[in-house]
Formats: C-alpha cells, structure tokens, sequence
C-alpha cells in the first residue's frame, strides 16, 4: 500500500481521476449546451475570452494535479515528466495563477464601469497580462533555486510565501469586490465574484491541510490516499463551480406604429417601426446596414430611465463594443473625434453619450442611402404594404358604420373624429395614393 501510494496508481487515484474527468465532460457541456442547443449568439470581446481561458486554467489546473501528485503511475524519466513543469509553471501561471487574474480582470471592469461609469483605462488582455506577471516571475525563481523533492513537494520555507502569493491575489479580488457591492446588478456578476472568492479560499484550505497531512503523516498509506483524492475531487469540483459571468442582453420593448409621410425628414421616418425595418432591409442590401442598426439600438438605450444607471451602462457597453471599439463586428463610419469622446467618457450613463454620433451617422445616411433609397423597390414595397393596410383598416371601418346604431354619428358629430374618422382617414389614404 505504501508503494501505491508514493508511486501512484492506487485504486483510490484512478476513481478520483474519473470523477475529475466527469466533472469535465459535465463543465464543458453546461457551457456549451445553450450556444449548441438553443443557438444562442457567442458574446464578443473579453465577455468570452475570460470565461473561456477560466475553464481552460480550471483544466489546466486539474492536469497539474494528476500529473506532479503521480495519481498515474509513471517514471519521471522523461522532460515532460517533470515536476518543474506540472507543480509550477502548468499549476501557476497556466492553472490557478490564470484563473485568479481573470477574475480580477472581470472585478476592475466591473469597479470601473459602474463605480466609476467609465470604460476601464488598460485593455483586458494587457491588464491580465499585468495581473500574470508576478506567476511568470515566481515559477522562474522556483525554477532557478529547484526547491522540489522526487515527490513534487517544495520544502517547508517556500510553502509559506507560495500561500501568501495565492492569498494576495484573494484578497485583489476581495477588494475590487468589495468596492462594488452596493451596486444592484441586473445579472449575476456580483454574485459569482463572491463564489469564486469562496471558492479560491477553500482550495487554498484543501491544499494546505493535504500538504500539511502529507508531511507529517509521510509513511502513512491511508493518509496519503485519502489527501490526495480529496484533493483532486474538492478541487475541480469546486472550480468548476466558479466560472462564468454572463453577458449583458439586449432591452426589448414594443414600439407604436404610425402612418408613414414621406415628405418628414429622416430623422423623424426612423423613428416609425415600419419605415426602419424596411430602410434597414435596403442599408443592407447595400452593405451599409450599420448605421441604422446603431440607431435602433440608441432607440432602446432612450427608453431606459435616466436615473437608472445600472442598466444604462450595460446597454452603452453593449453598443460600444458592438459599433464603436475599433475593429467592432459592426463598427460604424464617424469621425475620430466623436469615437474617442465616447471611448474616454468620464460617465457611461450620460444622456448624450451618443448624440454627436447619431448626428454624424444621419447626416451620412441623408447624403447617401436616403437618395437612393426612394427609388429602389423597398420604398415601392413600402408603399404598397401601406395601400394594403389602410384599404383594409377603411373596409373595417365602414362595416362597422353600417349599423344603425353607427349610421347616425357623422363626421363632424364624432367626438374622435380627429384621430380615427373615416372621412379623414379615407382622405389621408388618398394623399398617400397620389405621392
């Protein structure tokens, strides 16, 4: 038994692996089941990268276990073998260094982006990389001095500052954490900081009690066994639980409808459902569909009360990284000046974050897409659609005025003729005809 368990390959290892490896299959399901199944669209930018590097430290960190604890037996004859590689660089900086940056990195985008109501002033991947850089020099140093013995364990002076750079990091994210508190998120992004605190620590306890248990209790087998798979199954089982903060979604709302007059200006046309979703049918067609996008989204961003800043922010993130970031899927044709007084805003909930870009893009859009787009046939169809409708909407009203309930109402009787006479109605339908 003392063999199996200094070499590895005990039963008790293989089960362990199993579980962690279930717990994999498991993880990686969840995560891809709603984006698979339900088609749900991938987020963009670091709402994705971050969760999905989290995983793969979370992997990462459950593959240095198995391999510098020797729950496989195998020599360590060969490089790839090497403690060196396993218990400090893949573990570290690859393993739980990683998934501990990333989470900072979500924690002062957060603080910055509804503490302060601005976009955080680093990008996410040079942030983490700042974040990182301490892992990095950390396992050179242990690299260099070779603290190690055959079994993957460092000796008792490096354990102690080993624990306090994992604690440190804790506690970054305890603090970012912390400095967001009060703020009422519309998802879970506070909620799931606090599980992964929880959960860091906890680990951080596991790995201090097996190491300790490890050391005192060296000859004994069952000690060994039970540490060491409690160990591998705590740890992925709780990581696993401790990934992933969900992207902000879109505000939908409904929209009246209104009549359609082409002499109104641009401006007022999009502002009616019917105009736009055929004026982005013809922008598109065009390749040229993002500026009215934009502006339907800015539509949505106007329906959010002022005073609620929460989710103003979410939808100004959502627009700016979707129409403004350089490089955006949808990036949208202003000037320097007007897309750099957004990305360095002081407040992302103002009003009039977007307005000199909104007057940029409609000033763009009378030059060049409105021209065209009274002669194409999406206005035609348009139009006919409009025929269709009000000749039908006239139908209705006159089977209702045959009643003689109805018949004695006369246009100038009706109390509402002025928003629903049929005179006036069977008027307008033929100004419509005749532009």
């Amino acid at each position: 038994m003392a063999i199996c368990a200094d070499r590895g390959g005990c039963p008790s290892d293989y089960v362990a692996v199993s579980v962690a490896i279930l717990s994999v299959i498991l993880l990686l399901a969840k995560a891809g089941v709603p984006y698979l199944i339900h088609k749900i669209p991938r987020p963009k930018g670091s709402g994705f990268w971050l969760v999905a590097m989290q995983v793969i430290a979370s992997f990462n960190l459950l593959l240095s276990i198995v391999m510098a604890l020797g729950f496989l037996r195998f020599r360590r004859k060969h490089w790839w073998s090497s403690c060196y590689i396993w218990a400090v660089w893949v573990e570290g900086p690859l393993g739980f260094g990683l998934l501990l940056s990333c989470r900072i990195v979500q924690a002062f985008q957060l603080y910055n982006l509804f503490v302060k109501r601005r976009l955080p002033p680093i990008r996410s991947f040079i942030f983490l990389s700042l974040v990182l850089f301490p892992w990095i020099v950390g396992s050179a140093i242990i690299q260099i001095t070779q603290p190690l013995n055959h079994r993957c364990h460092m000796k008792t002076y490096w354990i102690i500052p080993v624990i306090s750079v994992h604690a440190l990091y804790i506690a970054a994210l305890v603090g970012f954490t912390g400095a967001i508190q009060h703020i009422e998120f519309r998802f879970h992004e506070l909620k799931d900081l606090w599980r992964g605190i929880l959960v860091s620590a906890c680990c951080i306890g596991v790995w201090v009690v097996a190491y300790t248990l490890n050391e005192i209790y060296e000859d004994n087998a069952l000690v060994q066994i039970i540490s060491r798979s409690v160990l591998l199954i705590m740890d992925y089982t709780m990581m696993g639980r401790a990934l992933g903060i969900p992207d902000s979604g879109l505000l939908v709302q409904q929209e009246s409808t209104q009549s359609i007059n082409p002499n109104d200006p641009l401006d007022k046309l999009l502002e009616n459902r019917r105009f736009r979703q055929s004026f982005v049918k013809f922008a598109d067609s065009c390749l040229a569909g993002e500026s009215v996008h934009f502006y339907e989204e800015l539509l949505q961003l106007d329906k959010i009360p002022v005073d609620d800043h929460v989710r103003r922010i979410y939808m100004a993130r959502h627009i700016i990284d979707t129409y403004i970031t350089p490089g955006a899927t949808m990036e949208v044709n202003i000037s320097h000046r007007c897309r750099q007084e957004i990305l360095s805003t002081p407040d992302l909930a103002h009003p009039d974050l977007f307005k000199n870009a909104l007057i940029e893009l409609i000033q763009l859009m009378k030059m060049n897409l409105a021209n065209d787009y009274w002669s194409s046939t999406f206005f035609i169809k348009l139009k006919e659609e409009e025929m269709v409708k009000t000749a039908d909407y006239e139908q209705e009203q006159s089977s209702w005025n045959s009643s003689h309930r109805l018949s004695s109402v006369h246009c100038a009787d009706d109390p509402f003729h002025q928003e629903h006479s049929p005179c006036k109605l069977s008027s307008s339908s033929l100004e419509l005809e005749l532009q």
